[in-house]
């Protein structure tokens, strides 16, 4: 079967800076995908990509099995939520919260007018209200707004959350969850806030330095790193001979990473 998302060999290059170097990767139908990584790391650059808004320097990128770039057919059935979503609020001062809807009704076939409003409420943004006059927060709301009631068949956030209070961020957090469950799609979700979104992913991607150097199923990643903390000398037995992904000191006592399963016999010994 066709895979939804299909990369290979993606690079992207600037002037003086290679965004993505040499990208492969695969996503699958109905799953969510945590995109990790750094600022920097090209997480935004992938993504635009996919949704066909940036063209790669060289390699393959299929989204429906067909190229996304200037490509009607795919873009109907994807929408990209970005953190610094733009709308034309500058030019056409008077553009509300409810003609921007209006606007992405006409993109998304599958777009939910009455999930519009509810999530609206839910964020108490007003339908009314000028865009032009939005927080940071509202305008993220009004993102995953639209984000949600397009029922695109791949959904695509990018830190989509600016300016929202974890109260929203949750709200964010729930209404995907329902959302997924009712109307099975693939997404994307980049952030950086791994603790707060970490029980939403199915797949976990990790970018560094524009290189997928993680691309596994998130059970599997579960419980394969552990954060060791005490005296110094307690924790340099303990951790002697382990992978070590980090460690930091301060007077007598140690924090290290370690990578790999802790059995139950060790965590007695830690104790």
């Amino acid at each position: 079967m066709t895979p939804v998302i299909s990369v290979t060999a993606l690079t992207r290059r600037y002037p003086g800076q290679v965004a993505l170097d040499d990208v492969h990767l695969t996503i699958g139908t109905g799953t969510i995908t945590g995109l990790l990584g750094r600022n920097g790391a090209g997480k935004t650059t992938l993504l635009r990509i996919l949704a066909g808004q940036e063209f790669p320097s060289s390699g393959s990128v299929r989204v429906f099995g067909s190229s996304p770039a200037e490509n009607q057919d795919v873009l109907r059935r994807l929408v990209l939520v970005r953190e610094d979503q733009v709308y034309p609020d500058f030019r056409y001062p008077d553009f509300k919260v409810s003609h921007a809807l209006r606007a992405a009704s006409f993109c998304y076939p599958n777009w939910d007018a009455a999930l519009a409003s509810s999530l609206l409420e839910d964020f108490g943004l007003r339908a009314n209200k000028a865009i032009k006059s939005l927080s940071r927060g509202q305008r993220s709301a009004l993102g995953i707004t639209i984000g949600l009631a397009a029922r695109a068949e791949v959904t695509l956030f990018d830190e989509p959350y600016t300016g929202l209070d974890a109260v929203a961020r949750q709200v964010f957090y729930d209404r995907l969850l329902a959302e997924y469950a009712d109307f099975p799609r693939t997404v994307m979700l980049s952030t950086h806030l791994i603790d707060e979104a970490a029980a939403l992913f199915e797949n976990v991607v990790v970018i560094d330095r524009g290189r997928v150097v993680l691309d596994a199923a998130a059970d599997g990643l579960r419980g394969m790193v552990t954060t060791v903390s005490g005296p110094v000398l307690a924790v340099d037995s303990f951790t002697k001979g382990r992978p070590v992904w980090e460690r930091r000191g301060l007077g007598s006592q140690a924090s290290v990473v370690i990578v790999g399963q802790i059995s139950g016999e060790d965590r007695e010994r830690a104790r």
